[in-house]
């Protein structure tokens, strides 16, 4: 694991990503010496603009697969659900390949080379993770760790830890119970709480210790004995970041506001606005462009349909508890809170309306904010906005939740992404705790991550309600 712009990254991911995108760059060499039979085609005089051929086609397959979830990788998934995955995504990749070539002509294989580079790299790419993942399961990649406490929040750290949700393998020792605090994990993994935590990181081959304590006043913490594992090459981090690193989550219940203060993030210098200006004001041309045909064909269905207005302006909370009024295609009945008072928008809603239900499982009812974006008071990435109505509630039943208005709210991210949509106080403290991560972590690198899975939850319909 290592880090990119304060975001954590897998590195089997990052390897194993490198590995693809050279399969597939690998892949358009070789379908032409097979098509043509001839081994100097590619690199000779008749063959110009090859390799930017190649590069663009290895960057879409990477892009398709990254935009289908391939990169959320599963050590356990097997060879056929790996294999499953992969096809609508080089379908996906095979799609994007002709329309770039149809854009681009001098960009170009024939028919017959395309066909060939796809097989070469499905096999090359399904040889490369079933490597991966057989050596996952060898041990090799994995990562030894113990938990030192056995409460509630270590349990929560072990789940997490043998979850599909983490960035790495784990090989779980054990636990180091301390005093005063209620057993909730396996009894048969607490490792001897007698010697010291240092022997008994070294006496397993520890590489990491995870201190998952809620109490770390009193006698009964062992703060020399980490101090002393941390000297001998093991790893030491709280619950805090193990949780920030594995599942892209600041926790909320567990959290002191002294890690805030005194961790690292929370980048809001001069550049990194100015920087996510620019790219806002970029994304949202390119994207308002590419979307105005649907826009158009939306806003004549949602008119025929009932008759009623085509946009819907509400107010919402934006940066520094300013508000505003975000801009969407109505997908609900003309009088949807007749009622008078605000309401959580809910699964199967029955205020919506037969086009809404569709647009908002393709996100198109979100395409207007847009404008909201191109006049400042949003960003495309950042934590949703919020009513006034229910952030007023929120910031009383929530901690930390007006800690999300310090940046301008997003059309997406983290949590739109990360979290099935939900509608509650529950649901509230769920995605507030993505939001804080990126508030935290705010970067474009971040910012690009979550618009690829943006594209993902837009084609598979993740999260819609």
């Amino acid at each position: 694991m290592f880090r990119i712009a304060n975001h954590h990254v897998s590195r089997i991911t990052s390897i194993l990503l490198l590995i693809e995108f050279s399969i597939a760059l690998a892949s358009v060499y070789l379908g032409a010496i097979i098509r043509t039979l001839d081994s100097a085609f590619p690199f000779s005089e008749k063959s110009d603009n090859f390799f930017s051929t190649a590069l663009v086609f290895a960057s879409i397959v990477v892009f398709s697969m990254s935009a289908l979830g391939m990169y959320q990788i599963n050590f356990r998934e097997g060879i056929r659900n790996t294999f499953l995955r992969l096809m609508p995504s080089l379908a996906l990749a095979l799609i994007l390949v002709t329309l770039t070539f149809y854009v681009l002509p001098t960009l170009f294989i024939g028919r017959g080379v395309l066909g060939i580079v796809l097989v070469i790299a499905a096999i090359g790419i399904l040889t490369a993770r079933v490597l991966i993942f057989k050596t996952s399961e060898s041990g090799l990649l994995r990562s030894r760790i113990i938990f030192l406490g056995s409460g509630s929040l270590a349990k929560e750290c072990y789940e997490l830890a043998l979850s599909n949700t983490a960035h790495h393998e784990y090989e779980i020792l054990g636990f180091v119970p301390v005093t005063d605090e209620i057993c909730q994990v396996p009894v048969t993994n607490l490792l001897s709480s007698e010697v010291s935590l240092s022997s008994v990181a070294g006496k397993y081959h520890a590489d990491e210790i995870v201190v998952a304590v809620q109490n770390r006043r009193g006698a009964q913490f062992p703060i020399d004995d980490l101090l002393d594992c941390k000297l001998n090459g093991v790893k030491v981090i709280d619950a805090a970041a193990f949780f920030e690193r594995e599942a892209c989550q600041i926790r909320v219940e567990s959290l002191q506001p002294g890690w805030l203060v005194f961790g690292d993030g929370f980048n809001q210098s001069f550049l990194r606005r100015f920087g996510k200006q620019i790219f806002d004001l970029t994304v949202s041309a390119i994207i308002f462009l590419l979307s105005s045909p649907i826009m158009l064909i939306t806003a004549l269905l949602i008119y025929i349909e009932d008759r009623g207005p085509i946009f819907y302006k509400q107010e919402r909370v934006g940066k520094n508890g300013k508000t505003y009024m975000v801009l969407k295609f109505r997908s609900m009945g003309i009088n949807a809170e007749k009622s008078g008072s605000p309401q959580w928008a809910t699964n199967n809603d029955p205020r919506t309306t037969s086009v809404g239900k569709v647009i908002r499982k393709l996100r198109i009812d979100e395409l207007p904010q847009i404008l909201n974006v191109l006049r400042g008071e949003m960003s495309f990435v950042g934590p949703r906005p919020e009513r006034p109505f229910f952030v007023d509630q929120l910031c009383k039943d929530v901690p930390f939740y007006n800690m999300r208005h310090s940046i301008k709210p997003g059309i997406t991210g983290m949590a739109q992404v990360r979290y099935a949509y939900g509608a509650s106080v529950e649901d509230s403290v769920q995605k507030l705790q993505y939001d804080l991560y990126y508030v935290k972590n705010n970067s474009l690198f971040l910012d690009v991550l979550i618009l690829l899975e943006t594209v993902q939850v837009v084609l598979l319909g993740k999260g819609a309600r």
